[in-house]
């Protein structure tokens, strides 16, 4: 019998360091597995600027659900799926749960801003208290059908409440039964390395977006300081946006697109990655050629 999605996803991190890149649509993900990385990231941040919206809780959950569901299906890596707040309060949590489980994800994390929440390394932030975070987190978990689904709780509180305080609520949703913590916007390794000491036994992960509040750690540091989760969410899509704006703009200016060509992913490259062989093999079969 097969692990769940959720167990490969434990079974990663127990190995870790565990490095979790953001897949901005579902052929990034199969990229990443043929890389080599053990698991993948669907993140809110990236979901809403593809859709040319800002981070603050404009997409809908069902939005996000078949987002995930599409990327579940493009790679056997477990999927790990940022959930904002969870789109609502508790009772709303369970639905959350039970739609991202019934798409096929490993876990999602959920966060303990308010709505409409902000990028988590902006200032201006605000949290829930820590009660009804800690009601969310047991929702959740009363949610879930596969045991080894992943919850994971993220608190903003640091930046908003200061360093105890995230602390504080980190063990108040552990005890509510959160399988691992994301303290968000960290600003030195001191930070996170005190973080890891005072919240001992804890699944930790750490989020290393660019051009935030953290500094950007590699994985092998994080790993000895007690990180088990290191998250790069937007690290794909902001290079391939950029390179899709160099791109344009260099066509714009020379109405060809030679230039970019030695640039781009070849045609064969393409097709290994999306496996067209093998459904031009298996439809000539069907039909018995």
């Amino acid at each position: 019998m097969s692990l769940s999605p959720g167990k490969r996803l434990r079974e990663a991190w127990a190995r870790g360091p565990l490095l979790i890149p953001g897949a901005f649509n579902p052929l990034c993900a199969k990229l990443a597995e043929r890389l080599g990385f053990q698991a993948v990231y669907l993140s809110g941040g990236a979901l809403s600027a593809g859709n040319g919206v800002p981070d603050i809780g404009l997409l809908t959950l069902t939005e996000f659900v078949q987002a995930a569901q599409l990327t579940a299906q493009a790679t056997s890596l477990p999927l790990l799926c940022d959930a904002d707040t969870g789109f609502g309060e508790a009772l709303n949590v369970e639905r959350t749960v039970r739609l991202f489980e019934a798409a096929g994800v490993a876990g999602i994390h959920l966060e303990d801003q308010e709505f409409p929440k902000r990028c988590g390394h902006l200032s201006g932030k605000s949290v829930v208290s820590a009660e009804a975070m800690a009601a969310k987190v047991r929702a959740a978990v009363a949610a879930k059908r596969d045991p080894d689904f992943v919850i994971i709780a993220r608190t903003d509180a640091k930046g908003v409440n200061g360093f105890e305080d995230a602390v504080r609520r980190a063990k108040m949703y552990l005890d509510a039964g959160a399988d691992a913590i994301f303290p968000e916007a960290m600003e030195t390794r001191d930070e996170f390395e005190r973080f890891a000491k005072v919240v001992p036994g804890a699944a930790l992960l750490a989020n290393m977006t660019e051009f935030g509040k953290s500094p950007l750690l590699d994985a092998k540091t994080l790993g000895e300081i007690g990180y088990r989760m290191v998250l790069f969410p937007l690290t794909a899509f902001r290079a391939a946006m950029k390179a899709a704006e160099d791109t344009l703009r260099d066509l714009l200016a020379h109405g060809t697109q030679a230039n970019s060509v030695p640039k781009m992913q070849s045609r064969q490259d393409l097709y290994d990655a999306l496996g067209y062989t093998g459904y031009e093999q298996r439809d000539k079969a069907y039909f018995g050629g």
